[in-house]
């Protein structure tokens, strides 16, 4: 998909950590453990993907990179900083300019453009809306949107709003790059192209970054994989899944 970008924002090498993490939700019945207990490390250009099934807690735990949730124990650190000691006006500002989050659930604004959609973080950091544009455009064209930049979510198919919010979360050049499902909805040759491009912006430009994925395909592009089932973190793929896969 051709080269990155120049960088043009300061660099500043940061790690994600996860301590003894753990995340409890209300059930019907009982108390469930969405996380319970992960212990994880990022480093600087490292890829991870994170595998398991539904309802395992992986959402959770990208949630809880993001600063978005707060662990009920254990912490979550950024760059040497724990999340949860941030004001809410800070933790506002660390989404917004050091977060590229892609959600599932892509949350585009109806009846704007795929451009306008794309460009919305550097609108909120106080660009123009010309800047913003102008800033936008080049991660359009590299998700392969370029001949689709003035059309709205409702004339794009899934899988072109899927990479509309995959540019939206590059654009701003983040320094953590948390990403849920961004393959849910391509085809197989798409979802190479945007998971060799999340793993080109997590190695060329020094940043961790965190994939939550039931993509199989994955595997080849990630530095690392991690399974996430009932709540509890192990390294690699567990022979669960590597058997639904291999059958």
């Amino acid at each position: 998909m051709g080269a990155l970008l120049t960088v043009s924002r300061a660099e500043t090498v940061c790690v994600l950590e996860l301590r003894d993490v753990v995340k409890h939700y209300a059930g019907a019945a009982e108390t469930v453990r969405a996380v319970d207990g992960v212990l994880l490390r990022v480093a600087p250009g490292e890829f991870v993907a994170l595998y398991g099934p539904s309802g395992s807690g992986k959402t959770t735990l990208l949630l809880l990179a993001a600063g978005l949730s707060v662990p009920d124990a254990g912490a979550v650190y950024f760059g040497g900083r724990d999340l949860a000691s941030m004001s809410a006006t800070e933790r506002d500002a660390f989404r917004r300019d050091d977060v590229g989050f892609v959600f599932q659930t892509f949350h585009l604004v109806p009846g704007a453009s795929a451009l306008s959609n794309a460009a919305l973080k550097l609108l909120a950091a106080g660009l123009t809306l010309r800047e913003a544009k102008r800033e936008a455009l080049p991660w359009l064209e590299r998700v392969g949107l370029g001949s689709r930049a003035q059309h709205t979510p409702e004339r794009l198919s899934m899988g072109e709003q899927q990479r509309v919010a995959i540019a939206r979360a590059l654009v701003s050049e983040p320094r953590l790059l948390l990403t849920d499902e961004p393959t849910g909805n391509l085809d197989s040759k798409r979802s190479s192209e945007i998971l060799c491009l999340l793993r080109d912006v997590c190695h060329e430009r020094k940043i961790p970054g965190l994939i939550v994925t039931h993509d199989p395909q994955a595997q080849a592009f990630v530095d690392r994989v991690h399974t996430l089932r009932d709540g509890k973190l192990a390294e690699g793929l567990d022979a669960e899944l590597a058997g639904v896969w291999a059958g």
